[in-house]
């Protein structure tokens, strides 16, 4: 038997055959097109590594954020995916030369769970690339990656999220965003906490006296330290004056 019959046996499946005079449709690939980056037949200048890479980040002027991530509940954002960074890269690396190639991986795994109560396996991977240039010298760098699949795809597809990290910093690619400072703001002023409201956790006995320091910092900073409080035996007192006599009460009982 043929691939053909082979398969409709392992689907389980009746291979019929084809009608006579059936036409199969043959579907052409899709044209994957690279930018025009010069003739890349030509042998790249011999350079160091260094220079080389500098050429190609020459290129690569600018990667945008033109795909989205919709993850319900996990957020939606924008972001350059590794075939984003691949198909800048790859051809200005072609035309100057370059390799970029791992040489060391470090793998380190973990199952976690899911709202749905299964299992996946997180992967998180620091992969050292060395990056040749066309005189045979290379530089050495590293990326790390993260990634969880249900299906034993965490370790690709972490090594992918490294690759496209080391592309995009190493090759210190802009977004042609918008800078975020370029508009400014003012911040609007926190509420003030009263200060009645430290008194449950001022006469809690497990509040440490370090604490009760942070406590009488606070008080300080929002000038509430003169406040009058009805303290842990029904008198009237001063916040500040209450926490400085507690604290020394703490400190002298051995908290910290």
């Amino acid at each position: 038997m043929g691939l053909r019959e082979n398969a409709a046996v392992a689907a389980g499946r009746t291979l019929t055959e084809t009608e006579p005079g059936t036409v199969t449709e043959a579907r052409e690939a899709p044209n994957l097109t690279e930018p025009d980056l010069g003739d890349l037949s030509k042998d790249a200048e011999a350079v160091s590594a260094v220079f080389a890479w500098s050429r190609v980040m020459g290129e690569v002027r600018a990667i945008g954020k033109d795909q989205k991530f919709d993850g319900g509940n996990a957020g939606r954002f924008n972001f350059r995916g590794v075939d984003l960074a691949l198909n800048a890269f790859g051809p200005a690396c072609r035309k100057h030369g370059v390799v970029v190639a791992p040489i060391k991986v470090e793998p380190q795994y973990r199952d976690i769970g899911t709202k749905n109560g299964g299992v996946k396996r997180e992967c998180t991977v620091l992969v050292t690339y060395r990056i040749f240039g066309p005189e045979g010298d290379y530089f050495d760098t590293q990326a790390a990656g993260e990634a969880s699949d249900s299906g034993g795809r965490s370790t690709p597809k972490a090594q992918s999220i490294a690759l496209r990290t080391l592309l995009l910093s190493v090759g210190l690619v802009p977004t042609e965003d918008r800078d975020a400072d370029a508009t400014e703001f003012e911040r609007s002023e926190s509420p003030v906490r009263p200060a009645s409201s430290y008194l449950d956790e001022i006469c809690n006995p497990s509040t440490s006296a370090g604490r009760l320091r942070q406590i009488h910092y606070e008080l300080g900073s929002t000038r509430q330290l003169g406040a009058l409080v009805t303290n842990e035996v029904g008198d009237e007192e001063q916040i500040g004056a209450m926490v400085v006599r507690i604290g020394k009460e703490r400190a002298a009982g051995g908290a910290e």
